[in-house]
């Protein structure tokens, strides 16, 4: 069975309302990208070394990124030459399948949460302003309340004017109370009221929002370090995750954002937001297969639960969904 018929057999045989969300969510990059490799296959007849080069184009305009292609490339000839095929559609539930393969080549790190059992839970969000990463705070917290678990949101960006503002229209909007201080305190204060608060409430999960400057980048380091200092020293172990809210519209500039926060601080998952708006959305490959940070959560669109936790078979569902629900 081709890897497009267990996709198919997966995602359509039933009433999955989160591959849709995949679906649509990629609408964008796969009119770009599967348009552009529909269009490779139907132009070539058999699968040769002009048809790789073409391929390797596509992937790159995809933004995968350079290192991420050179190596999908290498693995698709050798498939190819593996299973002896000759037909240049056949090709392309072999791409749909490495792509799903790169991306979980690497077991120990996992999309799911390290969430704390019976005990508080502290997340740490980072990233630069700009990129949605209040909104999906919010959306987090909104995501832990359907599930019936207790959330406080910690306003630890005290230096961009209107962010702790931001956060408490948010907190109403889904119901959570904000810990907070005025603006221009220290982040490590407000950080250490929000784990008393949280402890005494015996809340399930911690969220902390982080000032997003990088002009300054030895500024920014030290902020984080001593936020986390303090957060490690009320609880030992916490954080549990230090997540990088991304911006997938901003294609390879995520990247070099990507590389300067895990400079800065142990990131231990990326949220790609804004998926829904961008047509290279390779750029979640490029992230994964280069930095070795999974991408634990994706925005798909503006509702309160676009915001979806990542899945690479969905996300290639996502990229080839009109050719997987054509096959017979």
């Amino acid at each position: 069975m081709s890897f497009f018929k267990k996709l198919k057999e997966k995602f359509t045989t039933q009433t999955d309302s989160v591959s849709e969300k995949f679906k649509e969510g990629l609408t964008k990059t796969r009119d770009s990208f599967a348009g552009k490799v529909n269009d490779l296959v139907a132009r070539y007849r058999k699968v040769d070394e002009e048809f790789f080069e073409e391929l390797e184009e596509i992937l790159i305009g995809a933004d995968v990124g350079f290192e991420t292609v050179m190596e999908l490339i290498d693995e698709l000839k050798m498939e190819v030459k593996r299973r002896n095929i000759s037909d240049t559609k056949e090709v392309q539930a072999v791409i749909s399948e490495k792509l799903v393969e790169i991306y979980n080549s690497d077991d120990e790190s996992s999309s799911a949460l390290n969430m704390q059992k019976d005990a508080l839970t502290v997340i740490l969000f980072v990233g630069v302003n700009g990129v949605g990463k209040t909104t999906t705070i919010g959306k987090l917290a909104h995501k832990f309340k359907t599930e019936g678990k207790s959330v406080l949101l910690a306003a630890g960006d005290t230096f961009r004017a209107g962010a702790i503002e931001q956060l408490e229209v948010w907190g109403e909007r889904v119901g959570v109370e904000v810990i907070k201080q005025g603006e221009g305190s220290d982040p490590a204060a407000v950080m250490y009221d929000a784990i008393q608060s949280a402890k005494a409430r015996k809340a399930d999960i911690l969220i902390c929002d982080t000032a997003g400057r990088l002009q300054n980048k030895v500024n920014l380091m030290k902020e984080l370090e001593k936020v986390k200092r303090v957060i490690e020293r009320e609880i030992p172990g916490a954080p549990h995750e230090v997540l990088l809210a991304l911006d997938a519209t901003t294609g390879q500039n995520a990247l070099i954002q990507a590389k300067t926060f895990k400079e800065a601080t142990n990131v231990s998952g990326i949220v790609l937001t804004k998926l829904d708006g961008t047509a290279k959305g390779g750029i979640v490959l490029a992230i994964r297969n280069e930095l070795k940070i999974p991408v634990k959560f994706v925005g798909l669109g503006e509702k309160l639960d676009d915001l979806q936790e990542f899945d690479a078979e969905k996300y290639v569902y996502g990229l080839f969904a009109d050719i997987i629900e054509q096959e017979a």
